[in-house]
């Protein structure tokens, strides 16, 4: 059994560090109040508690239960006594805090920030960089930055005010970079000025450095859209064959025009594939200022195109990004894994969703490769512009910013859409569960507890908006100055981006499934559970409704894609309410609206009822349906590709993609528990239990992680259900 000290690294639980805390605490008093054998029973009544619950205890939480203990025995007067002491050690120890996570990270001996992310590497130097200078951003936030309310709600896991690493410094959250702007008008990186490029290969490369750029400059997800590379397809068709021609006219050779189309075409293709062969292998293997590569999502939507020959050119740039991404990417070993990034979203629209459709073989290709590498994701045009509507009047179909962060509509001054060049201020999110619990089943409690929670985030929400007020365009040229996102002047201020909705901000969401059942003793799957966990997130949508008129900044409902955190919410919840059967005898919590993994509920089902939720959670959301290994069954694939076309707006199928280094086994890599009781990953073909020996990917948050993940994550992993049913698979 494992115990998470004070400094975040891990040992082994040792209950004669009880004893010996215990008895120097007795010895000290006035006369001993406690017997040996009593003492013996205080150690082994905690070691008995900490083993019941199943995960790794704090520190914190093991002297909370030596204190109840010691009232227990009716020594008052030693109980006093160990309070005191634990009161003045935390004195000494506040002045240092800091200085030994950064001392534990360094030695990677940090077990919460060793998974904090399961795309970083924490025994890599610029990741560690990273979480040193993180480190030093949550001291001051803590310390200076944020009120002490807020702090206090955010370490226990009332909410969750998220990237404090990040907070000190005036960035922001994610974007939807305007790669169209920036490669048809040039932009400016590191002070070179970079002009429109000349052919297709070079649009890819700048728009790698572009991408490169933008993501050292914010710390959330960002996304490009392969159309913005389409019309560079033509301008290499062209330069292809004015090349070929001149070939041919020094060689005194004629052939027909149609040949000479023939032959130009085929080395267009060849353009393309190193195009996207070039986006591919600089995302996977760029490793930005904050240790990880970009967090970068690809959009793959026909309709997007000017005109036909464009969308002809983009079905071709898709294909060839289709297939490489089926193909893979090599490990150190040589074999072909799965890469964490790009991630890809598809766009399922009448030229595609059916056999007759046009594009259908690009939906067949998607569907190979989702069973493959689980991506692309998908977007249903046909309800999101039912869901996306502007106020002209008018629906409105384009891309998520990183995993499942999208923007609310928005009309510019002169009455267009616009999408491209926005971005997200940040997340606060509430524990819906910690609600729930509080109000101990009352309603009226509930909703009292709930309005002063949405306070409390609001505070926080308008705490993260300051934060980035009079930050200057030249905080991040490429961003503000060069068309990621802007053309402002040197100097100038970004505030009119952060009002009247041209950027977001997101009052996130976790753990629906339990706050529900915490109260009505209901599922969501349930239909009085579903009406309750509608009422709250209507309730949700009201409260930001009321702050965007009142302030003209766009809150927007977020459905929180908890990594780390829910391992955090879950602690938090099992210490103040202790194990409750439904609702804390996990240690995760659901994200968002999401059916419990653990929920027999068939894909069709699920997808149904959740994008009713989905809908309600216009700031992102992202629903999925956990499946077995397709790759013979592709025909249950595009089932549910349709029906999702039908359904709902975004959704992703989850599939395994392994392999063991040692013995070459490409089968799902386990997870079992160790000696210790701790979740770890197995080959089941040879025992392999390396963790550095392994490639494992999972989906846990939207996006595919391959660093592994802590114990909350992994036990949620190893929870999930699958959710196709054998007449689908038949």
């Amino acid at each position: 059994m494992k115990i998470i000290k004070r400094n975040s690294s891990e040992e082994i639980f040792d209950g004669k560090k009880i004893i010996n805390a215990v008895t120097k605490a007795n010895n000290a008093s006035e006369k001993k109040y406690l017997t040996n054998e009593q003492i013996n029973d205080i150690a082994e009544y905690v070691e008995y508690k900490c083993g019941k619950l199943g995960r790794a205890v704090s520190v914190e939480e093991i002297q909370d239960m030596v204190e109840d203990q010691i009232m227990a025995k009716g020594a008052f007067p030693l109980a006093r006594n160990y309070v005191k002491y634990r009161y003045n050690r935390s004195l000494i120890r506040r002045s240092n805090t800091t200085d030994n996570k950064i001392l534990t990270l360094i030695e990677c001996n940090n077990e919460e920030v060793k998974q904090e992310n399961s795309n970083k590497n924490p025994a890599v130097n610029s990741v560690q960089r990273d979480y040193m200078a993180g480190e030093v951003s949550r001291d001051l936030t803590k310390r200076v930055l944020l009120p002490p309310d807020i702090i206090e709600a955010h370490e226990n896991g009332i909410i969750h005010f998220h990237d404090t690493d990040y907070f000190a410094q005036h960035m922001h959250n994610c974007d939807l970079v305007n790669l169209d702007d920036m490669l048809q008008n040039g932009t400016v990186i590191s002070e070179t000025l970079i002009e429109k490029p000349h052919s297709f290969s070079t649009a890819c490369n700048i728009a790698t450095q572009i991408i490169a750029q933008v993501a050292s400059n914010q710390y959330g997800g960002q996304s490009i859209s392969l159309t913005h590379l389409a019309p560079f397809v033509q301008i290499s068709r062209e330069k292809i064959k004015r090349e070929f021609l001149a070939e041919l006219k020094e060689m005194n050779v004629i052939i027909d025009e149609q040949k000479v189309d023939e032959i130009v075409e085929e080395r267009l293709k060849k353009e393309i594939t190193k195009g996207v062969q070039t986006i591919q292998y600089q995302v996977v293997t760029l490793l930005t200022t904050n240790g990880q590569a970009p967090f970068v999502t690809v959009f793959m939507y026909l309709n997007e195109a000017k005109d036909e020959q464009q969308k002809k050119d983009l079905a071709m740039i898709i294909e060839e990004t289709l297939r490489q991404r089926y193909t893979g990417v090599k490990n150190e070993k040589g074999v072909w894994v799965t890469p964490a990034f790009p991630k890809l979203v598809y766009v399922l629209e009448k030229d595609n969703i059916t056999p007759d459709s046009k594009y259908w073989y690009l939906t067949e290709l998607a569907a190979k490769c989702t069973a493959k590498r689980m991506v692309p994701d998908y977007i249903s045009e046909k309800i999101m512009l039912q869901n996306k509507i502007d106020k002209n009047g008018e629906g409105h179909c384009y891309t998520c910013m990183g995993c499942r962060s999208f923007l609310t509509p928005y009309v510019d001054e002169n009455g267009k859409p616009k999408y491209y060049g926005r971005f997200n201020q940040g997340v606060v999110t509430v524990n819906l569960v910690d609600i729930g619990l509080t109000a101990e089943k009352n309603m009226e409690k509930f909703w009292e507890v709930f309005d002063q929670r949405m306070e409390l985030c609001h505070r926080a929400l308008r705490c993260r908006h300051e934060r980035l007020k009079g930050t200057l365009s030249d905080a991040a040229p490429i961003l503000w100055q060069y068309g990621a996102i802007s053309r402002l002047k040197k100097g100038e201020p970004i505030d009119k981006l952060l009002y009247g909705g041209y950027s977001t901000i997101s009052l996130g969401y976790a753990g629906l499934w339990e706050c529900v059942y915490s109260l009505i003793g209901k599922k969501l799957t349930e239909e009085d559970g579903k009406k309750l966990g509608i009422e709250i997130m209507k309730k949700l949508n009201e409260y930001c409704a009321k702050w965007k008129k009142e302030e003209s900044i766009d809150y927007s409902i977020y459905g929180t894609p908890l990594e780390s955190t829910t391992y955090k919410f879950a602690k938090s919840l099992q210490k103040r309410f202790g194990i409750i059967k439904g609702v804390t005898d996990k240690n995760y919590i659901t994200n968002s609206y999401h059916v419990h993994v653990t929920e027999k509920i068939n894909a069709f089902d699920k997808l149904k009822l959740e994008a009713e939720f989905q809908t309600l959670s216009p700031g992102g959301a992202i629903s999925y349906v956990e499946v077995p290994n397709m790759q013979s069954n592709i025909e249950a694939v595009l089932k549910v590709i349709q029906f999702i076309y039908d359904n709902i707006m975004y959704a992703e199928l989850n599939t395994k993609s392994d392999y063991c280094q040692v013995c070459g086994y490409d089968g799902e890599i386990e997870i079992v528990k160790d000696n210790d009781g701790k979740l770890i990953w197995e080959c089941p073909n040879c025992g392999n239990k390396d963790q550095n020996k392994l490639n494992v990917a999972r989906r846990t948050c939207g996006y595919i992680g391959t660093q592994f993940w802590n114990q909350g994550r992994t036990q949620e992993i190893k929870e999930r259900v699958l959710h196709l049913s054998n007449s689908v698979l038949a």
